[in-house]
């Protein structure tokens, strides 16, 4: 009886992540904030700024959007990993990833996002500069290996999940 509380209880505390996905789900607001001032500001400055800026500006655009999208990935894969089913069947355009990325699945988007992001960055920081000082060869060296250990990471990760589903009778197309 007493196992089967402890059990009860386990299974229950899942509900604890609901929160934390509808957090997530609010920090989309403040977000969309920001891009919507990056995409004015963009306008604005859009007949006299030179080409390098509005490239930079456009980056930061793809930028904030790439990381919306990285939150509604984490939202619903998570809460439907973790939490609970998402009841979708009256929703005609309900996109056909939702409900169907598996953990693992999940951790290889979270991370290839993560590295789109990075690489984003990097192009915008190589793009801002006008003169190249000894500090800005310490930065730029120290945003290529964070990217570089991002690339590595999400190939490393991939490759152990290749292997794992292989180990486990999982097709590599599958894997």
């Amino acid at each position: 009886m007493i196992e089967r509380a402890i059990e009860w209880a386990l299974f229950a505390s899942r509900w604890l992540l609901a929160p934390l996905f509808l957090g997530l789900s609010v920090a989309l607001v403040p977000l969309a904030i920001a891009f919507a001032r990056e995409l004015v500001h963009l306008c604005a400055v859009a007949l006299t700024a030179s080409e390098t800026d509005i490239i930079l500006a456009l980056l930061s655009l793809v930028d904030l959007a790439m990381t919306g999208a990285l939150l509604i990935i984490v939202i619903f894969s998570g809460y439907q990993n973790f939490v609970s089913r998402v009841g979708f069947e009256d929703h005609k355009d309900w996109p056909e990833w939702m409900g169907t990325i598996d953990f693992a699945g999940l951790k290889i988007k979270v991370l290839s996002s993560i590295v789109a992001i990075s690489a984003i960055e990097l192009l915008k920081e190589f793009m801002a500069l006008q003169v190249v000082t000894p500090a800005d060869e310490r930065r730029l060296f120290w945003l290529v290996v964070i990217h570089a250990v991002f690339v590595a990471s999400s190939v490393i990760l991939a490759l152990a999940d290749r292997l794992s589903g292989v180990a486990h009778g999982v097709s590599a197309d599958k894997a």
